[in-house]
């Protein structure tokens, strides 16, 4: 629990050790989040999958000794009741221990469509970061290209989709027609697909969860090569913290198309609206944690599994400065000392 002592503690300084502490404790926030909201998968209730995602994302991150700001989150605090940007979380030792300053990025459920209706590919994550680490991007639109790590520097949000494409096989070592993309299916994105198949290559529509489609890119072996088109921005910095620590490449411009879209970033002292950024403009922090599990089954993640005795979840954890990768099944037991535990 927040005490009111929060202004007034020093906060230490975000080294290795803590990133390591912290990186198991951020897990747990985003498994119990991903258990809540997998309990109302397939009911239609988006808004209730959110909801209780939220939830229980807000109620464990104050069980984590922290001075944590939400940087993005699920809107402004008027929007929103709780993981609102500027919400304070986190708690404080008893006998007022030093506690890390952090920032976090979180969507409580990227994908909440798929999870009201069942389908593939919903997630809970979050990002964190020493203070200042994390883009606090406005809730608009980004154009985005995600690519592995053998693709660094070879495509360009500016380039023709073609040869962007020619340079991504040609770095893989494979033909265009080999290649698989992943577009969000949206009416805006009519051109790009048209340019995507004229080209030769193949393309994944998804109906929501461009981030963790993103990361999907990154990692060898899912059969995804690039992730092309625009999503949200406050994702798409979240996705570059995943993407430093996979050592993948991302391009990303904001889509200002509204005065009042205008306005909010002169607030935030963005002046070039038409900057292109990469990972490290996005997240440039110098310790990053990503955390995710799997609320259905996913390309990298599967969904949470409830048996008799217990619930199963698959997470992924990535760690900046400690370079570490994890990819993590855990079972949760519930019952009494008569439980089983199944392998597979």
């Amino acid at each position: 629990m927040v005490t009111e002592s929060r202004p007034e503690l020093k906060a230490r300084t975000f080294g290795e050790n803590i990133e390591s502490d912290l990186a198991s404790r951020f897990l747990r926030v985003v498994e119990i989040a991903a258990i809540a909201s997998a309990r109302t998968m397939g009911q239609g209730e988006r808004k209730l999958s959110d909801h209780v995602a939220t939830e229980a994302m807000r109620k464990t991150m104050d069980s984590i000794p922290m001075r944590g700001t939400i940087v993005i989150g699920e809107g402004e605090r008027d929007e929103a009741p709780m993981l609102y940007i500027g919400e304070k979380v986190g708690a404080e030792f008893p006998d007022g221990t030093d506690v890390p300053e952090i920032d976090i990025a979180v969507d409580p459920l990227e994908g909440t469509n798929l999870c009201a209706t069942g389908a593939p590919g919903a997630i809970t994550v979050l990002a964190a970061s020493e203070r200042g680490g994390l883009l606090n991007a406005p809730d608009c639109y980004m154009e985005k290209i995600v690519v592995g790590p053998s693709c660094k520097d070879a495509v360009h949000l500016d380039a023709p989709v073609a040869d962007n494409l020619k340079n991504i096989a040609r770095r893989l070592q494979r033909d265009v027609e080999d290649l698989v993309v992943i577009v969000l299916d949206r009416p805006r994105h009519e051109k790009l697909i048209s340019d995507i198949r004229h080209a030769g290559a193949r393309i994944r529509l998804i109906g929501d969860g461009d981030l963790s489609a993103g990361i999907a890119a990154a990692v060898i072996g899912t059969g995804v090569h690039a992730v092309m088109g625009s999503g949200g921005a406050p994702e798409g910095v979240i996705t570059a913290a995943a993407i430093r620590c996979l050592n993948g490449y991302m391009q990303g411009r904001l889509v200002i198309d509204k005065p009042e879209l205008e306005q909010r970033i002169a607030r935030m002292g963005i002046k070039d609206k038409s900057k292109i950024y990469e990972a490290e403009d996005l997240a440039p922090g110098k310790q990053l944690i990503f955390a995710a599990t799997g609320v259905t089954d996913g390309a990298l993640m599967r969904g949470v599994r409830f048996f008799g005795e217990g619930i199963r979840t698959s997470s992924v954890i990535l760690t900046l400065r400690t370079g570490k990768v994890r990819f993590i099944d855990s079972i949760h037991l519930e019952k009494g000392p008569d439980v089983k535990v199944r392998f597979a």
